[in-house]
């Protein structure tokens, strides 16, 4: 009696072990389901949005100028954010504000990318903290969710007049 309630605890804790890792890598390596909350991103996301983030992109190093990703906050490791690739590493961005009289730009360094919120002007993104180190995208948002209304994949910025192609 004794040996046959251990071994079906064992076994069940086996299994649990098992979809666990399976879990895991999947949330790891393939994607998941995200909350978005703020402004930065308005009007393409708005405050809790259902998107997924697929995950395959940043282990390929294939993210593009253009794409929304999930990254690390670089002030706040706990967090995660979400903004839009506005340039890779050589890239030369605008680094100033919309409203800035005179404009300053910058090249992205290697290993870096360069993010901003569709929101420039309620947006805390690399124009305050720089270029974002590119191990800190968790991943590509590939697809809106919920609302249903505006289920399917996501529209091109708003400020597309910010990528440089120099």
């Amino acid at each position: 009696m004794l040996l046959s309630v251990l071994g079906k605890t064992f076994r069940f804790l086996g299994y649990t072990v098992q979809y666990g890792c399976i879990a895991h890598c999947a949330f790891e390596y393939l994607g998941g389901i995200v909350v978005c909350s703020g402004p930065s991103m308005e009007p393409t996301i708005q405050n809790s949005d259902i998107v997924f983030s697929e995950n395959l992109s940043r282990h390929f190093y294939s993210i593009r100028k253009g794409d929304i990703v999930i990254v690390k906050s670089p002030n706040d490791p706990k967090s995660n954010i979400c903004k839009r690739v506005i340039g890779l590493e050589g890239d030369k961005v605008c680094t100033s504000n919309p409203s800035d009289f005179l404009k300053s730009h910058s090249y992205v360094p290697k290993g870096h990318v360069w993010l901003e919120g569709d929101n420039l002007r309620n947006s805390t993104d690399s124009r305050c903290y720089g270029p974002v180190p590119y191990g800190l995208i968790r991943g590509r948002i590939c697809l809106k969710i919920w609302p249903l209304n505006d289920f399917g994949f996501l529209r091109a910025s708003p400020n597309g007049h910010r990528f440089l192609d120099d």
